[in-house]
């Protein structure tokens, strides 16, 4: 929370974020998440590269599935969370 709050000190127009729920309680990555929300709702264009698939892709407008470095999947969020791909590997479905 501190980087975060330290980032937005420089009023930035994007934010780049790598996993900012690694190893947070369930309710402060709730938190996380609604920060993140309302930033975006505010005109920052945030880059997030998070482990929590379905968080993310609730967040995002689009979205890239890496593997190995490599992208495997890409599109708009919406179809990112109906693909069986996705639900198989990431959301357990």
């Amino acid at each position: 929370m501190l980087v975060i709050g330290r980032a937005l000190m420089s009023n930035p127009r994007l934010l780049m974020m790598d996993k900012p729920s690694l190893g947070l309680a369930p309710f402060v990555v709730f938190t996380v998440f609604g920060s993140i929300r309302r930033l975006i709702d505010e005109g920052i264009t945030v880059l997030l590269v998070e482990q929590n698939v379905r968080k993310s892709l609730e967040l995002a407008h689009r979205g890239y599935v890496l593997e190995n470095g490599r992208i495997v999947l890409s599109g708009d969020s919406a179809t990112l969370l109906a693909d069986q791909q996705v639900k198989k590997a990431y959301l357990g479905v």
